[in-house]
């Protein structure tokens, strides 16, 4: 397609999608430069419909751990289409129990049980019910910046403000304490407390990981006040930040775990809730107490499988192992030779966040970024932050040309001026 044409449609469709889906997103990301058209989609990359190539560091905040429109995991989509549609949610289901059961010998420790969903917000908000509802008590206790999706009591454990207030009062007991800080939690909980629920590395709030100490000493506080520890891995699932499951570099096993993104294989939407098999107990008495039409299908299950499948036998956790170590080697050179924009890096694996020294710094980047060639979005909670989390299928070559792609974005913002630190 030429250029002449793909503007064209380029301007239609975004006329559309203001007009009829979100005026105001499509303002916002024409001036971060992420007004773009997908077209073809492989590997660590995306291209518009002219043909230009971007390496895609958005991912959907890391749906695409197996890269974009894998061609193993279309095959398995297809085939699975020969046979299977969404199946009846009422019933008993091969393919549900599959990916149950695997997911059952793949997590830490003795998770056992799946409720499945479609998205992590409802993921959250089963584990938030079965905590409730297992422990008979009311108090959830989250952290400040975290992210736990937009709907129910998934919104009311949301650490930022501007989410909740338009839909005050939202549900009660919900406390909130600063991240990475054992005392605050410590003196937060009480008797009632039903569960603490915590993202091992926080995402949308800036790319922070959690301690291991911290967490090992959420686990004592949670056993000792007979509290349920909830770990939300909807982003760190699945090899993002180096292993598997991000809770295993810290060996705490926590007693429920949410998981999803790239459990779908950039294919299809699955999330799943997994929880140790004393808190079934709740269900035995209430087997239809949460359900959901479309989580769980059939064909997501399949597509869950083979996502699986296919991040075990190529090892993506130790691919974003190496590929994070790349990347950390780039990002000191480049702090080196920038501290007046760079500040600082956290990482854990190919979970990645540049913090720049103002906020203006994150939109000035996205619109660089994608003129040089890399899809990459700053923090919803923090402009100053930029996420990066590419595929975990991303080569070492490609590593290399999102580090220059930075370099040359720095050093065009500092040609522009007003880089200095608030």
């Amino acid at each position: 397609m030429d250029v002449a044409e793909y503007d064209r449609i380029k301007e239609q469709a975004l006329a559309d999608f203001a007009k009829y889906v979100n005026p105001q997103k499509a303002r916002i990301l024409k001036n971060a430069g992420l007004d773009i058209i997908e077209g073809r989609r492989e590997g660590a990359s995306v291209w518009d419909l002219t043909g230009k190539r971007y390496i895609d560091c958005i991912t959907s905040a890391g749906t695409f751990n197996v890269g974009r429109h894998n061609p193993e995991i279309v095959e398995a989509l297809k085939k699975a289409l020969d046979d299977y549609d969404l199946g009846i949610f009422l019933l008993c289901r091969k393919p549900q129990a599959d990916l149950a059961k695997k997911l059952a010998e793949i997590t830490p420790g003795d998770l056992r049980y799946s409720m499945f969903g479609c998205g992590g917000g409802e993921a959250n908000d089963f584990a938030l019910k079965l905590a409730r509802g297992f422990t008979m008590k009311t108090e959830i206790i989250s952290t400040t910046k975290a992210y736990h999706g937009h709907t129910g009591l998934s919104l009311a454990a949301i650490g930022r403000e501007e989410y909740k207030k338009p839909f005050l009062p939202l549900a009660p007991g919900f406390t909130l304490v600063p991240f990475n800080d054992l005392s605050a939690m410590e003196a937060a909980m009480s008797d009632q407390t039903a569960a603490v629920i915590i993202e091992p590395v926080q995402g949308e709030g800036g790319v922070h990981p959690a301690g291991d100490d911290y967490l090992r000493g959420l686990r004592a506080l949670c056993d000792r006040r007979e509290a349920l520890l909830i770990f939300d891995e909807i982003q760190t699932g699945f090899g993002r930040t180096g292993r598997m499951f991000c809770a295993e570099h810290s060996g705490v096993v926590p007693d429920i775990m949410t998981v999803g993104k790239s459990l779908g294989g950039s294919l299809y939407p699955i999330t799943a809730t997994i929880y140790r098999e004393e808190l079934g107990d709740f269900l035995m008495t209430n087997p239809f107490i949460h359900l959901s039409t479309f989580g769980g299908s059939d064909l997501g299950c399949i597509v869950g499988l083979a996502a699986i499948d296919y991040i075990v036998r190529n090892d993506l956790p130790g691919n974003a192992r190496l590929m994070g170590e790349r990347f950390q080697a780039g990002f000191d050179r480049l702090r080196d030779r920038y501290p007046e924009v760079l500040l600082e890096t956290r990482r854990k694996g190919l979970m990645m966040g540049l913090q720049f020294t103002n906020p203006s710094l994150g939109p000035r980047m996205s619109y660089q970024l994608a003129q040089n060639g890399v899809l990459a979005i700053y923090s919803g909670n923090d402009p100053s932050v930029m996420r990066l989390m590419p595929s975990l299928v991303i080569r070492a070559e490609e590593a290399d040309e999102v580090i220059e792609a930075l370099d040359r974005s720095i050093a065009a913002v500092v040609e522009q001026g007003g880089v200095e630190q608030y």
